[in-house]
C-alpha cells in the first residue's frame, strides 16, 4: 500500500493539481522502505503525470483555438521557440507548478513524445534522487 499511494501521491502532483509528493516520499524513507523502490515509483508516478500533462496539452490547442485564446501568429512564434527552447526547458519539469505547465506547453507544440518523455524522466528521476540523499545524510 506505501507504494501505490507514493505512485498516486507522485502522479496528481506532477499534473495540473496543486499537490506534492516530495513529504510524503521522506516520510516513507524514515519509516525504513526500500529506497532504491521509493525514488523508482514516485519517478514513475511523477513522470506519467507530466504524460497526462503532455496529453491534454495534445488537445489544448484545439480547445484554445476554438475559444479565440489562441493568436495564429503568437502560436507559430510558440511553436518556433519551443522547437529551439523547448527541450531544455523540460528539464526544469521537477519545478513545481512551472514545471507543470512546461509539460503542457510540450504537448501543445506536438514536442517529440519520446524527446518529452527522456527529458521529463531525467528530470523527475534528478528530483527524487537529490530529494532523498539530502535527507539520508543529514
Amino acid at each position: 500500500m506505501v507504494y501505490v499511494t507514493l505512485f498516486f501521491s507522485a502522479l496528481v502532483s506532477a499534473t495540473l493539481f496543486p499537490m506534492g509528493s516530495e513529504a510524503l516520499l521522506v516520510y516513507d524513507i524514515e519509516q525504513g522502505h526500500p529506497l532504491v523502490w521509493l525514488v523508482a515509483i514516485a519517478t514513475f508516478g511523477n513522470t506519467l503525470g507530466a504524460v497526462i500533462n503532455y496529453w491534454l496539452g495534445l488537445g489544448g490547442e484545439v480547445l484554445l483555438e476554438e475559444k479565440g485564446l489562441i493568436n495564429p501568429i503568437k502560436f507559430a512564434k510558440f511553436n518556433r521557440w519551443f522547437a529551439k527552447y523547448g527541450g531544455w526547458s523540460l528539464l526544469l519539469s521537477w519545478m513545481p507548478f512551472i514545471g507543470d505547465l512546461f509539460t503542457f506547453a510540450a504537448g501543445i507544440a506536438k514536442y517529440s513524445f519520446w524527446k518529452f518523455l527522456l527529458l521529463v524522466a531525467i528530470a523527475k528521476l534528478g528530483r527524487y534522487l537529490v530529494l532523498a540523499w539530502a535527507w539520508i545524510t543529514i
